[in-house]
């Protein structure tokens, strides 16, 4: 199956998504990043404003539960779970607004995705957009490998008041750097995050990308189209091995093994002789040592263990509506006291809900709002399953992705925006 050719003319009212997924480098460097969609979510409620009725995706109302649960959580933002600490203050409710503020804007965007005619974004056009941000992760990861010391002051970072760019979580979102620098593999290891705001939302981001790469720039590329393809995403290579990701490695592995199970003929006999090809040149190449040391040295087992058990404790105390937003917990998995010392500048009281989406959510919105999140993805994988076109395959692997990282990567900020997107992809799919 074949997309038709996208017409010549442009239309204004697409402006605003290509200005978040082709402009994307601009908002980093500007100290946006992530929060880039929050801005543009305005100029997409005015289009979807002046185009009343508005059609609505099934599923959505899921989407609209989780927001409604997350504005009933606020009730809870001065209380304290069991085993954690913290002063009620200014910094947990500026996190409350801006991921309220987040959760919003994705549903102005999914709905403004899908009331835009094909004429005025055509489907290839989109998947485009996001093969562009692709290129940008694979150039902001060869960056991190390169010159993992690049950082620099945003304008945003310059601006904004010491109690708000002090804080870490925001410190993360408007300062750009190139990579994080982590022990890793006992001795410092840059892990590529540019222009993300995480090492682990640049693998994530990443993976999903290259999907909607592969269908814009292979499945609808012409023979130099795919050549080009070929070379880039063996570049990519090497950022996703210096990583030391192993969420994205087995999120690679499960994309493999799905396209094999659900294509069939030629294609699949092609999949299975480009894996070989490429397995047989990485374990030739430097690469594969790193991935055994980083495979031999799982020392976030312990920590992740700890948060985990500790998040799932603490929401207990407020299972149906959660905190409103995370909370410190009281020590870590070695030691109830401890601190930033001079040789370990990022110990410390890790925070509840820091190690996957689906804690985040225990945490801030209990058990319930976690279900509506896992529903959403789920219901949207049961009704475009039958969808064999490769934006119909493409769109359900990604919801597959999403169940997956949710046990492992934070969705906030930019995955669940790339998330959300591929989400509108399958609904404009299907619609059309």
């Amino acid at each position: 199956m074949t997309l038709p050719d996208a017409p010549t003319t442009r239309s204004r009212a697409a402006w605003p998504i290509a200005a978040l997924l082709v402009g994307y480098p601009v908002w980093w460097a500007l100290g946006f990043g992530g929060l880039a969609v929050i801005v543009l979510s305005f100029p997409m409620a005015y289009v979807l404003w002046r185009r009343r009725p508005i059609r609505v995706p099934r599923g959505l109302g899921l989407w609209a539960l989780l927001l409604a649960g997350y504005v009933v959580s606020a009730l809870m933002l001065t209380e304290m779970p069991p085993d954690t600490y913290g002063e009620f203050g200014a910094g947990r409710i500026f996190g409350y607004v801006m991921r309220l503020a987040l959760y919003v804007s994705l549903m102005v965007m999914v709905l403004y995705l899908g009331n835009l005619t094909e004429r005025e974004l055509p489907q290839l056009r989109l998947v485009r957009m996001l093969g562009v941000l692709f290129l940008t992760t694979v150039a902001g990861g060869l960056l991190g490998v390169l010159f993992p010391s690049f950082a620099f002051t945003s304008p945003l970072e310059r601006v904004l008041p010491g109690w708000i760019g002090g804080n870490p979580f925001v410190q993360n979102l408007i300062h750009p750097t190139a990579a994080q620098i982590q022990k890793v593999l006992g001795h410092a290891s840059p892990r590529p995050e540019a222009p993300f705001e995480w090492a682990n939302a640049w693998g994530s981001n990443l993976s999903v990308l290259l999907v909607w790469f592969v269908v814009g720039w292979w499945v609808y590329g012409g023979p130099r189209r795919k050549a080009v393809a070929v070379l880039l995403i063996a570049a990519a290579a090497v950022p996703v091995v210096y990583s030391l990701n192993r969420g994205l490695w087995i999120g690679l592995g499960l994309a493999a093994l799905y396209l094999v199970v659900r294509v069939g003929g030629r294609t699949r006999l092609a999949i299975c002789a480009a894996g070989l090809v490429g397995a047989a040149v990485f374990a030739a190449s430097p690469l594969a040592d790193l991935v055994t040391q980083r495979i031999d040295n799982p020392h976030s087992n312990d920590i992740r263990a700890f948060t985990v058990s500790a998040t799932v404790r603490a929401a207990g105390g407020s299972p149906f509506i959660g905190y409103g937003n995370t909370r410190n917990a009281m020590g870590n998995h070695r030691t109830i006291t401890t601190g930033k010392t001079d040789w370990c500048t990022e110990c410390g009281h890790p925070p509840l809900g820091s190690d996957g989406q689906l804690w985040h959510l225990i945490i801030t919105q209990g058990f319930v709002g976690a279900a509506l999140y896992v529903a959403f993805f789920v219901g949207a994988i049961r009704r475009h399953w039958p969808d064999r076109s490769p934006i119909g395959l493409a769109g359900v692997l990604v919801m597959l992705l999403v169940l997956l990282y949710m046990f492992v990567y934070d969705g906030l900020v930019t995955p669940l925006s790339l998330y959300l997107i591929s989400f509108a992809l399958l609904w404009r799919n299907a619609h059309a």
